[in-house]
């Protein structure tokens, strides 16, 4: 084994860069680390390179304990993308320069060097300076140079990212020849698709600190275990549908079950993907060439060379939620991707506007993880409405629950738990427990640091304030209930928004949760009467409009209402005479400090509604329909 990681940590102040992360990678294998930026991927090739210090965790280099050893004593080589080449040397001269260091013997190097530029096919060049050469030529030497001392491993921190498209693919040829020629373990980080799956033996997908997934490139690609790789890889069609026995259904549209179903529940939900390429089209049910779906209409396309590419609407299909491609904000309908090779494009002319049947020729079913909450109890009288009202909805939802419980008697709260597990009852996804006597934001932090969740439930009255709602916003990217009563059932919501991109989260959040709770939803903006035109007045209309529209797609029932005036009043008014027992409301971002501040209008709302509870939905949006007031 080359490389193993035992569970790597990385933090920077509040953030986890790297979560636990275990690893193994074969000798002579090609590693390609894969993510979007910011996923934890460079942190992890400079940790096994000693450039980065673990928090925790093990890193062992052909079974060698490395993880206290400085870079020199690890035997690996660096590529970075920048090239790091010394400019006042020649191309020679930079890569005999570790063998220099070493003090290997003239007649060595120059032998050394020799085989390399013959390597990396630079024969010839060595007496020119690095800014003689082109680009790719550039990273040739700093490959070479990385190569010179022999290195049990080879590390890549995205070596092609400054070159041009032809470029990046000659040198990928090169690369992966030279590797498989010295047979190095080599690991690369990349955010390129196409690159991962050119060089890679195996690909590790990373997100946010995790390795959510490794396999070969074509497992991952046509048979993911998770949402996040199949929408993350390629161009997916993922939908929400059921097992019914031994068949895949989309809605009234029954599918034989794919092999790979018999490990996922019998009569429970399920994930379908299909690949653009996996859908089929023709100009009649009858000429169809796989699976029925139903008939769409052609609202977009393009060619990029090997195929046309088309974006086809389907109506709404009742009970089936689109994953990806995600549905425009207010469209009622569905989108399907498809590829079409030149010799069907000549069979079946195609325009924007054109009419289609659709079909599935191939599809794959992955298990559906639910949502999973985090339900918080001390054991007071508060924490039962977190629990009684947290616990039902997860019933209803059929989502995962974690149950923590906060305090010093670690004995006491074992069994309050327990009590807590009886109390919330069966037809659980799963529930786990978990007791913690470090402070209210480590607690948190930790549960959301060791598994995603989509929503954190804190049991919540007026007088306890607004520290510990604060301090779980700021734990994560989760949303949070604040349960105010233990026997409250809810069946009708006011969704605050603005309209404008944030609103469209709480929007789309909020509908995943009433559909279970077979809630209806009221819709409500505020505007200035002394600012709104008529033309901004529509815009409001139709935004609404949208949002309805979003909220029949997950079976909730909803109206709209837009009020002017006062904020604050507004809302309080809407919520004395409606008789509502469920607010949603937009959380604030961040300030500079990373402090989430509830105060101002917010905390007006929190303490002037009575008999309600409070979801407070995180956007990924750069503003919210309330700004924070300094404190």
């Amino acid at each position: 084994m080359s490389i193993r990681l035992e569970n790597i940590s990385k933090r920077y102040s509040q953030q986890v860069v790297v979560n636990n992360l275990n690893l193994e990678i074969n000798d002579g294998e090609f590693f390609v680390l894969l993510g979007s930026s910011g996923s934890g991927k460079t942190t992890v090739l400079n940790i096994i390179a000693g450039l980065t210090d673990p928090d925790q965790g093990k890193v062992y280099l052909h079974e060698r304990d490395v993880t206290t050893l400085p870079t020199q004593k690890r035997r690996i080589g660096f590529v970075f993308q920048n090239y790091a080449l010394f400019q006042y040397m020649t191309v020679a001269e930079n890569i005999e320069f570790g063998l220099r260091v070493q003090k290997a013997p003239k007649a060595e190097r120059q032998r050394k060097r020799d085989e390399l530029l013959d390597l990396v096919g630079l024969v010839g060049l060595g007496e020119r300076m690095p800014r003689q050469l082109s680009g790719g030529q550039q990273q040739r030497v700093a490959l070479a140079r990385a190569l010179a001392l022999e290195p049990d491993v080879l590390l890549l921190d995205e070596p092609l990212g400054a070159l041009d498209a032809k470029i990046r693919i000659d040198l990928r040829r090169s690369l992966k020849t030279i590797q498989r020629k010295l047979g190095v373990a080599a690991i690369l980080v990349t955010h390129d698709q196409e690159e991962a799956f050119d060089l890679g033996d195996r690909i590790g997908v990373m997100s946010f600190g995790r390795l959510i997934e490794v396999d070969t490139p074509q497992e991952l690609y046509q048979r993911p275990k998770t949402e996040f790789v199949a929408s993350f890889l390629g161009t997916a069609n993922l939908m929400l549908g059921n097992m019914v026995g031994n068949q895949v259904a989309i809605g009234k549209h029954a599918f034989p079950a794919p092999a790979e179903t018999a490990s996922l529940n019998a009569n429970g939900r399920t994930q379908i993907l299909f690949r653009p390429e996996d859908v089929a089209l023709a100009e009649c049910a009858d000429e169809l060439e796989g699976l029925l779906l139903g008939e769409g209409k052609v609202i977009e396309m393009s060619f990029n060379g090997p195929a046309e590419k088309l974006r086809i609407e389907l109506p709404a299909i009742s009970g089936v939620r689109a994953i990806a491609p995600t549905v425009p904000y207010g469209h009622p309908g569905i989108i399907v991707e498809a590829n079409r090779p030149p010799d069907q494009c000549a069979q079946f002319p195609i325009t924007t506007g054109s009419k289609a049947w659709v079909g599935i020729r191939r599809l794959h079913a992955l298990s559906h993880p639910g949502m999973h909450f985090l339900l918080i109890t001390d054991n007071s009288l508060r924490s039962q409405s977190a629990l009684n009202l947290g616990g039902y909805m997860a019933r209803m939802a059929h989502a995962q629950v974690t149950l923590l419980g906060l305090g010093k008697d670690q004995l006491s709260l074992e069994n309050h738990l327990q009590e807590a597990r009886k109390q919330i009852g069966s037809g659980m996804a799963s529930v786990q427990t978990s007791t913690s006597s470090a402070s209210f934001f480590q607690a948190v932090s930790k549960a959301a640091e060791e598994q995603p969740l989509d929503m954190v439930v804190l049991g919540w009255r007026p007088t306890a304030g607004l520290d510990e709602p604060e301090q779980i916003l700021q734990a994560g990217d989760h949303h949070l209930l604040l349960a105010a009563h233990p026997d409250a059932r809810l069946s009708k919501a006011l969704i605050c928004v603005a309209s404008g991109e944030p609103g469209k989260d709480d929007v789309l959040f909020a509908g995943r949760l009433l559909r279970h709770l077979g809630a209806e939803a009221t819709l409500i903006t505020v505007h200035p009467e002394t600012d709104t035109g008529e033309e901004e007045y529509q815009r409001i209309e139709r935004f609404l409009a949208g949002g309805v529209n979003s909220l029949s797609r997950f079976g909730v029932q909803a109206q709209s209402l837009i009020r002017s005036g006062d904020l604050l009043d507004a809302v309080l008014d809407e919520l004395q005479n409606g008789d509502y027992n469920l607010v949603v409301l937009g959380a604030p971002l961040p300030d500079r400090q990373g402090h989430i501040s509830l105060d101002g209008a917010i905390a007006s709302i929190l303490n002037g509604a009575e008999n309600c509870s409070f979801l407070i939905v995180r956007s990924h949006q750069s503003q919210h329909f309330f700004t924070p007031q300094p404190r």
